[in-house]
C-alpha cells in the first residue's frame, strides 16, 4: 500500500447482482420473480493461499530479501503467478512499463467466456517495499486473488460477466503499474469494466475488517458476506486512495475491496468487536523487514480469501442489462410500520415501443432500519406482480439493490409501481428513490 488521498462516493446505483435476494413470488401472484440464483461460491482453502505465500517468501529470500519493483524478486514473483494461471487455462498478458529507470510488470489474466462487454475485474499489487518480503503487504491480497482465480478454473465457472484478474507492479512507488494499465486502456475498453475489486493487505496480524465504501453494490456484497458470518465491518478509511483501486475510480469505473489494516492503531472498541490488541497497530510490521510469514493472521486471511471468491461468484453471475430508456421517481415515500398497509411509488413510462424486455432492470434505494421486515414488489401497468425482495437480509439496514426482471409479457408504456410493505413492527424507513430501465 502506498500514499494517501481522500475519497467518498455516495452513488446509489450499480450493476445488477443476480440471486442476492431472489425469492419465490407468493402462489397467488401471476408473474415469475426476478433473477436466477448464482452458482455457490467455494470455500477457498487457507492451506493453498498460504502455500502461495510460502513461495513468495522463498522468492524474496533467494533474491535479496524482497520482491520490490526493478528487483529480481519481483520478476520471479510475476513468473510464479503467471505459471500457475497459464496451467489453469487463463489467457495471460505481461504488460511492461518503466519507472525509476527500471522495467516494471503488470500481469493480466482473462478467463475464457462471459460477456466481453461486461467485465468484472479483481486485482492486487504484487510488489513489496525494498525492506522486506511483503508477505502481508501485499502477498496476502495477491495470493488470495490467485487462489480465487484457480478456483474459477477448478469449478469450470461460466459466469455471465467476463472475468479478468490483475497483479500490479510498482504500487509502492505510487500506484505506477495500475495507473499505467488504466491510462493505456482505450475509452471503449474502460467502459466495458463494470467493476474493479481491490485486495491490499487482507491478513494483518492484529486485523480489522474494513470494506471500501465506494460502489454501493460492491460494498453491500462484501457486507452481506460478513453479515452471514456474524462479523461486523467498518468503512475503510486508512487506505483511501492509497492502493490500486484509485486509478480505476478516477476513470469512472465502479470499485470496491477489502482491507485488514496497516499502521493505524486498533481502538478498544475495535478490539472488543474483532479481538486482537487495542493500542497496537493493525500491522506492526507494515513496510518493515518483519513482514514475513509470521506476520499473518490465519483467521483474517481465511475469511477475506473466502470473501474474494464470494464477490467474484456473486457479482460475476450478474446479468448484463443493455442500455435503454430509464425512468426514475426520486420522491420520498414514507413506509409505515407494521401492521399498516403497503405503500407504492409510481413511475409513468411513455415513448417505449412494444413490450418490456426480458432484462428489465429495477434499481431500488430504500432507507430502512431493518430490511428483513420488507416485502418489495414491482407492479406492472396491468397489475401483474413481480416480487423483488421478500423479507431477506436479516438484521441489516437499508435496501440498495438492482434487480433484473423478465417482464417481456408486459406492455412497457403505462404506470409501473414499486410497492413496499413493512411486515413486522418496530422499524421505520422510506422509499428514497427507484428507477426502471428498459
Amino acid at each position: 500500500m502506498s500514499l494517501s488521498v481522500s475519497r467518498r462516493l455516495a452513488a446509489v446505483t450499480a450493476f445488477a447482482v443476480a440471486g442476492l435476494f431472489a425469492s419465490a413470488a407468493p402462489a397467488a401472484l401471476a408473474a415469475p420473480t426476478a433473477v436466477a440464483a448464482a452458482p455457490t461460491p467455494p470455500d477457498i482453502p487457507l492451506a493453498n493461499v498460504k502455500a502461495h505465500l510460502s513461495q513468495l517468501s522463498t522468492i524474496a529470500a533467494n533474491n535479496g530479501g524482497n520482491r520490490a519493483h526493478g528487483r529480481a524478486g519481483y520478476k520471479a514473483s510475476i513468473d510464479y503467478v503467471k505459471g500457475k494461471l497459464d496451467a489453469a487455462g487463463f489467457t495471460t498478458t505481461l504488460q511492461t512499463f518503466t519507472s525509476s529507470g527500471a522495467t516494471g510488470y503488470n500481469l493480466i489474466a482473462d478467463w475464457p467466456g462471459g460477456d466481453p462487454n461486461s467485465v468484472l475485474m479483481a486485482g492486487s499489487h504484487l510488489d513489496s517495499v525494498t525492506s522486506g518480503a511483503g508477505i502481508n503487504d501485499n502477498g496476502s491480497g495477491s495470493a488470495a486473488v490467485l487462489e480465487t482465480a484457480l478456483a474459477v478454473s477448478r469449478a469450470g465457472l461460466q459466469p455471465t460477466k467476463h472475468l479478468r484478474f490483475g497483479w500490479w507492479g510498482a504500487e509502492e512507488l505510487g500506484l505506477i503499474g495500475s495507473k499505467y494499465y488504466v491510462n493505456n486502456l482505450p475509452a471503449a475498453e474502460k467502459a466495458k469494466i463494470s467493476g474493479y475489486l481491490n485486495f491490499d493487505m487482507i491478513g494483518s496480524p492484529n486485523p480489522g475488517y474494513f470494506v471500501y465504501d465506494d460502489d454501493p453494490t460492491i460494498e453491500q456484497t462484501f457486507k452481506n458476506y460478513y453479515t452471514g458470518l456474524g462479523i461486523p465491518t467498518e468503512i475503510e478509511t486508512e487506505g483511501d486512495g492509497r492502493s490500486d483501486h484509485a486509478p480505476f475510480k478516477s476513470a469512472g469505473i465502479p470499485v470496491g475491496g477489502l482491507f485488514s489494516g496497516a499502521d493505524y492503531t486498533k481502538t478498544a472498541a475495535q478490539a472488543q468487536k474483532w479481538g486482537g490488541t487495542s493500542g497496537q497497530a493493525f500491522d506492526r510490521c507494515y513496510h518493515s523487514s518483519c513482514d514475513s510469514l509470521t506476520n499473518i493472521n490465519d483467521t483474517a486471511l481465511d475469511r477475506n480469501s473466502d470473501a474474494v471468491a464470494y464477490a467474484i461468484w456473486t457479482l460475476g453471475a450478474a446479468t448484463p442489462v443493455p442500455p435503454g430508456p430509464s425512468f426514475e421517481n426520486t420522491a420520498d415515500v414514507n413506509i409505515p410500520d407494521s401492521p399498516a398497509a403497503a405503500v407504492s411509488s409510481p413511475i409513468t413510462v411513455s415513448g417505449v415501443t412494444g413490450n418490456a424486455p426480458a432484462t428489465t432492470k429495477v434499481d431500488v434505494n430504500i432507507v430502512h432500519t431493518y430490511r428483513g421486515d420488507l416485502v418489495v414488489d414491482l407492479l406492472a401497468p396491468d397489475g401483474t406482480v413481480y416480487n423483488l425482495h421478500n423479507r431477506s437480509g436479516g438484521s441489516a439496514d437499508n435496501l440498495v439493490q438492482t434487480y433484473t426482471v423478465n417482464a417481456s409479457g408486459e406492455v412497457a408504456n403505462g404506470v409501473w409501481k414499486l410497492r413496499v410493505k413493512d411486515s413486522a413492527a418496530q422499524d421505520v424507513g422510506y422509499i428514497n428513490s427507484w428507477k426502471i430501465t428498459f
